[in-house]
C-alpha cells in the first residue's frame, strides 16, 4: 500500500494510487448544510486534502475525469446535480506573507488574490467569453472582473478559502503588533473588505458557494459584520468524521497490510496507534473519536515501507504547536490549567467552548479559564470528552502525542537549567532498566519540591508528585506511557509499558500508584521530615496507612496490566508524598 504522508492534491492520490479514506459521502451532507460553510481543525488535520476533493467534484474543467477520480468511490455510484457544474476559485492565505509593514502585509495579500484571479483565468479561458482583467494594486477589482466574466456564462463560482484565519494566529503565536491586525481587519481594513466582496458577490453576483477552513474561530468575531452569512459547522455531530479517521478504518488498513506480508502485529500495532493518536472528538453528540490522519499515515508509512513502527511518534512537522502550550502557559493561570490537565481523571471543566472571540480577546481580554481550555481545543491539544451532570463540558489531552507537548512545556518551565537538563535522561534510564527509584526520588526531593514549593498553586496533594514523576520518567521512544490508564473500574496513575516495537530494549514495564499526606496530618514541620530517615518516615501511622491503600491498588491494576498486554515483568510501586518535602515508596512484590 502507498500512503499520501504530506499529501493534499486528490487527483494525484487517487490517480497514483495512494491510500484514501473515502469521505465523498458527506458531500450531500454538506450541500445541505448551507452555502457557505466554515469548517475548524487543527493543523494538519487534514483540511487542505478536503478542500482539493471538493475543487475536484465540483469543477466544471474535471467533468471529463470524473468516473476516474470518483467512480470508485460513495459520491460516484450516487453524484449530486452539482457535481463538475462549477468555476472553482482557490486562496490559501497560509501563502500570504505576513511580516513587514501594514503596507507590506496588504500588498502581500493583494499579490496572493491577483495571483488567484490569474490562475482562475488562464484555467478557464476557453469557457470564458469575456476576459478578466488583473488589477495589480487592487486584487478586488480584479475579483470583481472576474465575477463580471462567471456571470456571462451558464455556470457559477464555488470559492474555496483555506487557513482564513492565518493573520490571527500569526498575531496570536509571534505577538506583532495589534495595530497592524486592527488595520487588517477593523474598519474598513483590507482583510474585512476581501470578506464583505466575498459577501456581496454571494448577493447575486455570480458566487454561489464558499467553503472556508480554518485552525481557530479567532477572527470571525472580528469579520462579523463584515462576513456574517456563512454557518460554522465545525460542532456538527454529522461532520465530527469530515477529517480524520476512525478506529475501524485503521484497523482495516492494518488488516490488509498484515495481510501483505506483515512480521508484526495488527493488534498491537492498533494498540500503539490508539494510545498516541486516538482521542479527538470535535462534536459532543459524536460517538467515535478519531485518529490524527498526519500522525496516523506517518505512522503507516513507516509500517509499510520499513515493517517496524516510526522511531520517533510526534511528527516534526507538527512540533510548533508546542508554542501555543508555550503561550498559555505564559498567561495568568495558565500553568494551572496545564497541569491540571494532565490530570486525566477529572480533566478540564468549563461552562461550554467558546465560539467567538476576536483578536482583541486574545490580546487584551481577561484569560479565564473557558477562554484558554477553548484556544487549547482549538488548536488540538484538548479535546471534548463528555459532559457533567450539570452540563458542563469536560475537555482532556486526546493522546500520548499531545501529552508530550504539556511534559516537554511543563519540564522547561521547572528545570531549565542545562544541569537538569542534562542529568534528568540518566535519571530516567537508571529508573527504568533497575526499577530503583531512589536516585530519582533524590533529585525530586532536592530540585523538584523546591521549585514547586515556590509557585503558587491551588493545589498541594498527589497530582503534583505524580506530575514530577510523569515529566521526569517521560520517554515515548520506548514507553506507552499514560497517566490515569482506565483498567478494573479504577485508573492508574501512572503506567510506563514498553511499546511492542521496543521489546528487545533493555527497559522494564512500571506502574506507580501515589498518595498524599500534608506535614499538618503528620504534625511535622519541613524541618523535621527532612531530619528523618526514609524508614522513619514511612514508619509512620498515617504514612503506612497510605503505603498500605497505594499498595493495594497497585496490586489490582498490576494484575489488569499484565493481562492486557501479557507482561511478564511488572515492577510496580506505591509512592507516598510527605507536603513536597519527602516521598517514601515500596516495591509491589
Amino acid at each position: 500500500m502507498k500512503f499520501p504522508y504530506g499529501l493534499s492534491d486528490f487527483s494525484k492520490i487517487i490517480l497514483g494510487g495512494y491510500f484514501y479514506q473515502d469521505r465523498t459521502d458527506q458531500i450531500p451532507l454538506l450541500e445541505a448544510a448551507g452555502d457557505q460553510l466554515i469548517f475548524i481543525r487543527p493543523r494538519r488535520f487534514g483540511k487542505s486534502l478536503l478542500l482539493s476533493m471538493l475543487e475536484h467534484y465540483y469543477d466544471v474543467n474535471r467533468a471529463g475525469q470524473f468516473d476516474a477520480l470518483f467512480g470508485h468511490l460513495a459520491i460516484g455510484q450516487h453524484p449530486t446535480p452539482l457535481r463538475n457544474q462549477y468555476f472553482v476559485m482557490k486562496w490559501d492565505f497560509s501563502l500570504v506573507k505576513a511580516q513587514g509593514e501594514v503596507k507590506d502585509i496588504e500588498a502581500a495579500l493583494h499579490r496572493h488574490l491577483n495571483d488567484c484571479v490569474q490562475d482562475f483565468a488562464l484555467r478557464y479561458q476557453a469557457r470564458l467569453a469575456h476576459p478578466i482583467e488583473i488589477h495589480a494594486d487592487n486584487a478586488l477589482s480584479s475579483w470583481r472582473s472576474a465575477l463580471m466574466a462567471v456571470s456571462q456564462t451558464p455556470h457559477k463560482l464555488y470559492l474555496l478559502v483555506d487557513e482564513y484565519d492565518n493573520f490571527a494566529n500569526e498575531v496570536l503565536m509571534t505577538g506583532r503588533k495589534q495595530e497592524y491586525y486592527e488595520a487588517l481587519l477593523y474598519g474598513e481594513g483590507l482583510l474585512k473588505t476581501v470578506f464583505k466582496a466575498v459577501k456581496a458577490a454571494a448577493g447575486g453576483q455570480g458566487l454561489d458557494r464558499a467553503f472556508i477552513t480554518g485552525v481557530s474561530p479567532i477572527v470571525l468575531s472580528d469579520m462579523t459584520s463584515g462576513y456574517n452569512v456563512a454557518k460554522n459547522i465545525y460542532l456538527d455531530d454529522e461532520f465530527n468524521d469530515l477529517c480524520g479517521f476512525t478506529e475501524g478504518e485503521l484497523a482495516a488498513v492494518l488488516a490488509r497490510l498484515a495481510a501483505e506480508g506483515g512480521s508484526w502485529s495488527a493488534a498491537e500495532a492498533l494498540d500503539a496507534m490508539r494510545t498516541f493518536y486516538n482521542g479527538y472528538r470535535f462534536s459532543e453528540e459524536a460517538g467515535d473519536s478519531l485518529y490524527n490522519p498526519t500522525l496516523s499515515l506517518y505512522f503507516l508509512e513507516c509500517l509499510g515501507k520499513h515493517g517496524r513502527y516510526p522511531r520517533q511518534m510526534l511528527d516534526d512537522n507538527l512540533a510548533m504547536d508546542r508554542g501555543k502550550l508555550v503561550y498559555i502557559s505564559q498567561l495568568p493561570h495558565g500553568e494551572d490549567l496545564l497541569i491540571q490537565a494532565l490530570n486525566g481523571e477529572q480533566g478540564i471543566i468549563i461552562p461550554q467552548l467558546a465560539r467567538r472571540f476576536g483578536v482583541q480577546d486574545v490580546l487584551t481580554a481577561v484569560k479565564d479559564r473557558p477562554f484558554m481550555a477553548s484556544l487549547l481545543y482549538y488548536f488540538g491539544v484538548l479535546t471534548l470528552a463528555g459532559r457533567t451532570d450539570f452540563d458542563e463540558s469536560i475537555l482532556n489531552i486526546p493522546n500520548l502525542v499531545a501529552r508530550s507537548l504539556y511534559v516537554e512545556r511543563l519540564q522547561d518551565l521547572w528545570l531549565p537549567e542545562y544541569e537538569d537538563k542534562t542529568r534528568i535522561p540518566r535519571l530516567r534510564k537508571h529508573v527504568c532498566q533497575t526499577g530503583d527509584l531512589q536516585p530519582l526520588v533524590e533529585f525530586i526531593e532536592q530540585r523538584y519540591f523546591p521549585v514547586l514549593s515556590n509557585r503558587d498553586y491551588r493545589w498541594t496533594n498527589e497530582l503534583m508528585v505524580k506530575i514530577a514523576f510523569l515529566t521526569l520518567l517521560f520517554d515515548d521512544r520506548l514507553y506507552m506511557m499514560v497517566s490515569e490508564t482506565e483498567v478494573d473500574h479504577g485508573y492508574i496513575d501512572l503506567s510506563l509499558i514498553v511499546r511492542p516495537d521496543r521489546r528487545s530494549v533493555a527497559a522494564l514495564d512500571l506502574l506507580l500508584e501515589f498518595k498524599y499526606v500534608s506535614l499538618k496530618d503528620l504534625d511535622l514541620t519541613g524541618e523535621q521530615a527532612r531530619g528523618k530517615t526514609r524508614d522513619e518516615l514511612a514508619a509512620l501511622p498515617a504514612v503506612a496507612a497510605k503505603l498500605d491503600e497505594a499498595e493495594d491498588q497497585a496490586r489490582r491494576y498490576g494484575a489488569a496490566l499484565r493481562d492486557r498486554y501479557r507482561l511478564t515483568g511488572l515492577r510496580a510501586f506505591a509512592v507516598i508524598a510527605l507536603g513536597l518535602e519527602r516521598v517514601v515508596w515500596r516495591a509491589v512484590g
